[in-house]
């Protein structure tokens, strides 16, 4: 949302009087609040007339961003009318830029610069080629390229570190000057290397985008001219002349002329090379992306991406106009989200916020108690003031995002030595808290039979596919790969092997009998086919050859040509497993290379000669069924989403697991409505004879003996029954995807929808597939595989996620239980004015805070999966119990050692060296000595059992198994903690009179010292057990949350719960029809009949209305 402001010059004069009399802190505030900023100095006011523009995110974290309206007063050299671009009125770039003043106003939001369209009154960026332009206008408008003038017209204040200040202010005030030093050093080592990493971040996407900018480019010119370019110039509508390979294009562009084979795997992950088809002559004004549809893609050269071959036509040059430049392409949407990512775990995000906000109110308290306690003790008001607010600095520990991000970097690390690799570290504890993992693909491989002889069978084979060769090595779709080493036929690529008017051509040659490919329209997963024009040697015609979906070739076929039985064939092959391929052919007149590249696909894809059905056998990669089997004992739910047909789909989903050999198999068939017919949805049980309990066929109808939990039955449907469903069955969606299992023919666009989906019932996706368009940004986790071309990583993925995602928990945990011990230790030494000294704080900071925050994350994941997630919450019952708990153990613990102290004999508030005497020290060396400040018996005692105390925390909330290793596999840690132990027994014990000098002891009785043991080994095991055997008990909790009636809140859960009392769910085997909407009390309602089950009729509502 946009808000305009026009700035007030004596609201600005006062907030300048506030900057000054708040010390600064106002601005600070403004800078952190931009919204306050705004509000103080502006007034709202049109669009037109604003100076500053207000910027609302509408995400689920609500932000506001201040942005000020520039101004640019261009010179443009022969900005005429006659200019093309500008001559038309009707043109985005003509009404931005010739503004009546003669000024452009425009804003920059992450990179992208916001133009004030003064006609249209909105913000547009212009730095992009208009997508309401059709096929005709990019063809007529930029199809010669631009003119030269035409080119001219293109042209740390974080709050934590805030507060890291006013607690160093406040830690030297009261003379804490070494350990304020420690706090200056973590802040600055961890500014340090948040800069560090920026500035790493930002050199390498700045050699990255400068090495686009310093491209050398070939530009077409109106007059025929080709210009060598620096990429940096271009402007959207150059137009780009594509030679040779291996060129990276600087630009996103669009294919008008040619066709050409790119490398997209830097941009997309795609693994396969990808071929692009020059954007049709067809005479519509329909803008072209719609004209395109979902498919739009194939036309457009993307930034970032290589070039590896091109294919010239009669005309000689392969050109391209420049769509968009800079950060509006898509290699600029990377680096932008990159530089400016979202916050992927909001949920865990808001929960940290809520917890320091309930620190920070804890301190509060603590000062208001400082503040009466040297109130009524007489203190003077300076020293009350400074120890009040001292009280603030035990809120939040300046070593907890550095903590954060350490265990993170370990994870990432230990993920990059697996070779799984991670661009964003923060999706590993995304990673810990899946529950659904959806597959493409990469669960199986192709297997062919034997070599045919020669025929058009065989020349469909060795044709119709993508394979390019590149370095003399053959690249493409796996199935094409397998199916053209099935012919023993070699592939060769020929720049000239012909030429028309004098001008070379680009064609592939397929030997041994010679077929020569000279146009390819290629596959898409909306049409499910690809063909290619050829010519086959000593032929004088001709040859079209068609593969794809066994059903959408049929449909393409002459009726004659296909045989009565083919369905019959194909649902037999399918239901074994059998990948399915549908080959077809035409004749075609000969024609000139020129007059082939004009020919429209549906004009080439009609009436042509069914051939075969291709049979490849999907054989299971080894190790797909070990893992599916172990996600599916982790209770991770596994979903296949591919474009396979749904009878293999399912055969493959039941060889690897993901559908037990017992549970039922309802296929669901959805059609659109047709004439006066609405749409209806068909259930279909893949059930045996024999598993029957009763079967009448008369009468359509079959009674299923079994119950309807979760696991006992799944569904599988196709792509286009699926967009059925969403658009006129949707309130079938969260019942059918709770067991929705295959869903097969599925495209781009339906695979995202189907994730959104998921993830409306509370579920947390992850996606794996073998490209970045298998990995829409909405997933909760999109893995696209690694080196290693299998589905090994995703349990591996998983197991470093939920151990990362517990230590990242348990390292919060730690740090908010810091503040309250530190809360505690205050509170009691306070009563009696005193505190510890400044090498106390440091040994505690050092010895022991930090040591566990380096060495906690070095913890390797578990081995195996465990049946249930962490918790990933911050402010869930049992963490918050914990919490609770060790805060009253140490509450318990200071107040008996505070109370039971001052009650021994040898206590003396007076004189503190009469107790007893360190070794080799006279009784006149001491008493003649005054004390410092900390040194006191309550003061020793305290330090000693809050060292202690933070040694139990850090070993008891170091929790192994089930989802990280043993804390004894972290030698760091373990001998750290042993190092820590012994050198807080060696204070304990030690008589070292330098010692005591130098951390500010005094010398306590024997007794005393073994008291204290004593009371930190019954605390230990308290603690310990405690944790272990309530905390971490899920036995115990399932039977709290039982007996308080308490159930999952997420939908999903909740709808099985639903489902589970619904006797009529799943349906039985029938049709249910869509009816139009009847207005019922202004609630509508939608009721669906069943054919088969016409006694009774099944009647279901639409919406939220549960009853009339």
């Amino acid at each position: 949302e946009l808000f305009g402001y026009k700035t007030v010059r004596w609201r600005q004069a006062l907030c300048m009087i506030g900057y000054f009399c708040s010390l600064g802190f106002l601005r600070l505030l403004f800078n952190w609040k931009p919204e306050l900023d705004v509000w103080a100095q502006c007034v709202p006011c049109s669009f037109e007339e604003a100076d500053i523009i207000l910027l609302k995110t509408t995400g689920e974290i609500s932000q506001y961003i201040k942005k000020k309206v520039l101004k640019m007063y261009p010179h443009i050299s022969g900005s005429k009318p006659e200019h093309q671009i500008i001559a038309d009125k009707n043109s985005m770039i003509s009404k931005c830029l010739m503004q009546p003043q003669g000024m452009i106003r425009y804003m920059q939001i992450q990179k992208i610069r916001y133009v004030w369209n003064a006609a249209d009154r909105k913000f547009q960026k212009i730095g992009i080629l208009e997508e309401e332009l059709s096929y005709v206008d990019i063809h007529s408008i930029f199809g010669s390229g631009l003119t030269s003038e035409e080119q001219e017209i293109r042209w740390v204040f974080n709050p934590f570190y805030a507060f890291q200040a006013y607690t160093l202010c406040m830690w030297i005030s009261n003379g804490y000057i070494e350990y304020s030093i420690v706090i200056l050093a973590m802040t600055i080592l961890s500014i340090i290397a948040t800069i560090y990493n920026l500035r790493k971040q930002s050199v390498k996407l700045h050699k990255m985008v400068k090495a686009y900018n310093s491209i050398k480019v070939k530009v077409l010119r109106r007059n025929g001219v080709i210009e060598d370019v620096e990429s940096q110039y271009l402007v959207p509508g150059d137009v780009l002349i594509l030679a040779g390979n291996k060129l990276f294009l600087p630009c996103d562009a669009i294919l008008i002329h040619g066709g050409c084979t790119v490398n997209e795997g830097m941009l997309t992950g795609e693994s396969i090379p990808v071929t692009k088809i020059p954007l049709p002559h067809t005479d519509s004004n329909v803008p072209w992306k719609i004209q395109s549809g979902e498919d739009y893609k194939k036309h457009i050269l993307f930034c970032g991406t290589e070039v590896i071959q091109t294919k010239a036509l009669a005309q000689g040059l392969v050109k391209a106009v420049v769509l968009r430049t800079g950060f509006n392409t898509a290699k600029g949407d990377l680096v932008r989200s990159i530089l400016y990512n979202k916050p992927v775990n909001i949920k865990l995000h808001k929960e940290a916020i809520r917890f320091l906000l309930i620190l920070v109110v804890i301190a509060l308290c603590g000062v208001a108690y400082t503040a009466v306690i040297y109130t009524k003790s007489g203190a003077s008001i300076q020293n009350t003031v400074l120890m009040s607010f001292l009280m603030l600095t035990i809120a939040v520990n300046p070593a907890l995002p550095a903590s954060l991000t350490l265990v993170l970097l370990y994870a990432q690390t230990r993920l990059k030595k697996q070779g799984i690799f991670c661009i964003s570290p923060q999706r590993i504890n995304i990673a810990g808290q899946l529950n659904l993992v959806c597959f493409d693909k990469e669960i199986h491989y192709f297997s062919s039979g034997n070599i045919l002889p020669w025929g058009p069978v065989l020349g469909a084979m060795a044709s119709c596919h993508s394979i390019i060769l590149l370095d003399g090595k053959m690249h493409g779709d796996p199935l094409d790969m397998k199916m053209f080493e099935g012919t023993g036929w070699v592939l060769e690529h020929q720049i000239e092997q012909g030429k028309e008017n004098g001008k070379s051509i680009s064609c592939t040659i397929v030997s041994l009998e010679s077929i020569t490919i000279l146009h390819q329209f290629p596959f898409t997963s909306a049409l499910q086919r690809m063909s290619v024009i050829t010519q086959v040697s000593g032929e004088t015609h001709l040859t079209v050859f068609l593969k794809g979906a066994p059903e959408i070739v049929i449909q393409l076929c002459k009726s004659e040509t296909v045989p009565h039985d083919v369905y019959d064939k194909l649902d037999t092959y399918t239901k074994q497993g059998f990948r399915v391929i549908g080959l077809a052919y035409r004749l075609l007149q000969k024609k000139s290379i020129a007059n082939i590249q004009e020919l429209e696909r549906d004009e080439v894809e009609r009436n042509l000669t069914f051939l075969a059905l291709l049979i490849l056998e999907n054989r299971l990669k080894p190790e797909t069924s070990a893992v599916i089997q172990e996600l599916k004992e982790a209770k991770i739910r596994n979903v296949m989403i591919t474009g396979d047909n749904l009878q293999t789909a399912v055969n493959i989903g039941i060889n690897c697991g993901m559908i037990p050999k017992t549970s039922k198999v309802i296929i669901i068939e959805a059609n659109e409505p047709e004439n006066d017919n609405p749409a209806s949805l068909t259930w279909k049980h893949l059930i045996d004879k024999e598993e029957c309990g009763h079967q009448s066929y008369g009468s359509h109808e079959i009674q299923v003996k079994w119950n309807n939990t979760s696991g006992s039955f799944h569904f599988a449907m196709s792509g286009k029954s699926f967009q059925i469903i969403i658009q006129h069955f949707y309130d079938y969606v969260p019942k059918i995807l709770l067991n929705g299992t295959i869903f097969a023919r599925m495209t781009p666009q339906q695979k995202s929808t189907l994730i959104e989906e998921f993830q409306k019932l509370d579920y947390f996706v992850g996606m794996c597939g073998d490209g970045a368009n298998d990995c829409g940004k909405h997933l909760s986790l999109p893995l696209s595989l690694p080196k290693l071309q299998n589905i090994e990583c995703v349990p591996k993925f998983k197991k470093e996620g939920r151990n990362t995602l517990e230590m990242s928990v348990s390292m919060f945990k730690f740090m908010a239980t810091l503040p309250l011990i530190a809360l505690v230790s205050i509170v009691f030494l306070f009563l009696k004015q005193t505190l510890l000294s400044s090498s106390q704080y440091l040994m505690q900071s050092i010895a022991i805070i930090i040591s566990f925050c380096l060495t906690s994350g070095l913890n390797g994941s578990a081995p195996k999966l465990a049946r249930y997630r962490p918790s990933g919450q911050l402010l869930s019952p049992p963490l918050l119990l914990s919490i609770l708990l060790h805060f009253l153990f140490t509450v318990v613990l200071a107040n008996y050692s505070f109370y039971i102290a001052p009650a021994q004999p040898w206590y003396n508030e007076t004189d503190v060296f009469s107790a007893c005497l360190p070794s080799n020290h006279s009784t006149e060396n001491i008493t003649m000595r005054e004390p410092e400040f900390s040194e006191n018996y309550l003061a020793t005692t305290e330090w000693i059992i809050t060292g202690f105390n933070l040694i139990v925390i850090e070993f008891v909330f170091s929790k192994g198994r089930p989802f990280r290793q043993r804390l004894y596999t972290n030698y760091l840690l373990t001998l750290l903690i042993a190092l820590q132990v012994a050198a807080y027994l060696f204070f304990l014990f030690s008589n070292i009179e330098s010692v005591h000098t130098a951390f500010e002891m005094v010398c306590i009785p024997f007794y005393w010292r073994i008291y204290i043991l004593i009371m930190v080994l019954v605390h230990f095991l308290v603690s310990y057990g405690v944790e272990e055997g309530f905390i971490e008990n899920r036995k115990l909790w399932k039977v709290i949350k039982k007996i308080f009636n308490y159930q999952s809140k997420s939908q999903y859960k909740q709808l099985q719960r639903s489902l589970g009392k619904d006797t009529q769910w799943p349906p039985q085997p029938g049709t249910d029809y869509e009816s139009k909407s009847v207005s019922v009390m202004d609630s509508k309602i939608m009721v669906f009949t069943n054919a088969c089950n016409k006694s009774p009729t099944r009647e279901h509502q639409h919406g939220k209305l549960e009853q009339l």
